[in-house]
């Protein structure tokens, strides 16, 4: 019976770390993200700045109850300065989807009803997958986030401003990685 305890003990950490992060709630990596790409293959030019530079849809499945909104961060890590954010959005309604060709700032945002965020390029709403030329295949990853509130951000906000104001709301999260490389 020795066993018992340090094996109960090991199960609540492991499982502490899934609901927990940086001192707020973080929610378990439950939900189903998809796009027109599945996971690992190559984003379609275009949704890149070879193409017509639109975000793709993503689908969002396996929703938490009590979801009262969405919040997306897509990323490159591989980027030759560190991760290099291609786009933010919060209060995204938790329809399932989120569609494609948002507009980007200073459009009318007539599809859905949503607020954009400042991302790497200094500019509001998505820009696509641009990696350097010659550098190799990159990947993007498309994080979706259930929360339990909407968030009171002004349009513009920071990649750290969004992560500091999910923190503690986050229900669940999931996420799909593209590739792409220029050549």
């Amino acid at each position: 019976m020795r066993w018992v305890i340090p094996v109960v003990l090991i199960i609540s950490v492991a499982l502490s770390g899934c609901v927990s992060g940086g001192g707020g709630k973080m929610g378990a990596k439950t939900l189903e993200v998809g796009s027109v790409f599945h996971d690992g293959e190559k984003i379609p030019k275009e949704y890149t700045c070879e193409g017509d530079d639109i975000n793709p849809p993503v689908y969002v499945g396996k929703l938490p109850e009590g979801t009262k909104s969405l919040a997306i961060v897509v990323d490159d890590p591989d980027a030759p300065a560190g991760t290099f954010t291609h786009w933010i959005a919060w209060n995204i309604p938790p329809t399932g989807e989120i569609p494609m060709g948002i507009p980007k700032e200073g459009e009318v945002n007539k599809p859905i009803h949503m607020l954009q965020g400042k991302n790497d390029f200094g500019r509001i709403g998505y820009n696509g997958p641009c990696p350097p030329r010659g550098h190799g295949v990159h990947h993007y990853h498309f994080k979706v986030y259930a929360l339990d509130t909407e968030l009171h951000l002004k349009p513009g906000s920071s990649r750290k401003d969004l992560e500091k104001a999910m923190e503690g709301h986050i229900l669940a999260w999931g996420e799909v990685v593209g590739l792409y490389e220029r050549k």
